[in-house]
């Protein structure tokens, strides 16, 4: 009679000698039919509020012409602290650039011209009056008139972005006129170089 483990020895030759047979004969693997790429859905933008600045309106107009490398080598944190793009005002309750808003504007151009490889965005700013969906929309349209200006002057629209604060972060926290003269305003932020 023949004993169990030679029987189970048997047959484990067996499968040894005929694995490598039957890999040979078998077919090809077929292929996968192509996967959708997975959609990853873009972070979240959270808008930094612009840094406030304590200079009275005389000083924020137009400044003197750059030195070429003055600003190459500087961080946008560094060029940001000291822009040398001017805000420009707005009268009350209007999205429209004045004579002095065009002259800012034409200016901010200018350094743009300089540096191509900036990016900005045009931030729209309002007053402390009126409601906030009011002023949201209101900021919305003085960003976007600017924007619009700087392309017929001939910055390529994919070199700026536009938000509205409405507003929600204002330059000057005082309840008089004047504080909200300098509260109506398209600022501008270098976001990119």
């Amino acid at each position: 009679m023949v004993s169990r483990r030679g029987v189970i020895v048997a047959l484990a030759v067996v499968a040894l000698m005929a694995a490598p047979a039957c890999a040979r004969r078998s077919n090809p693997p077929l292929p996968l039919p192509p996967q959708p790429a997975p959609t990853v859905a873009p972070p979240p933008v959270t808008p930094t509020p612009p840094a406030p600045r304590a200079q009275p309106v005389e000083d924020l107009q137009p400044s003197a012409p750059l030195a070429e490398d003055s600003l190459g080598n500087k961080s946008l944190d560094e060029i940001n602290r000291d822009s040398p793009l001017r805000p420009a005002f707005f009268p009350l309750d209007s999205a429209d650039l004045d004579d002095s808003g065009r002259v800012v504007v034409s200016s901010n151009v200018e350094v743009l011209k300089k540096y191509p490889q900036w990016v900005v965005t045009i931030e729209g700013h309002c007053d402390e009056r009126g409601t906030a969906e009011y002023n949201l929309a209101l900021g919305e349209r003085r960003a976007v008139a600017v924007k619009t200006y700087m392309v017929s002057l001939g910055i390529a629209p994919d070199r700026m972005r536009t938000v509205s604060y409405g507003k929600e972060f204002p330059f000057d926290q005082a309840h008089t006129e004047e504080a909200w003269s300098r509260n109506r305003r398209a600022h501008f932020v270098i976001t990119a170089k």
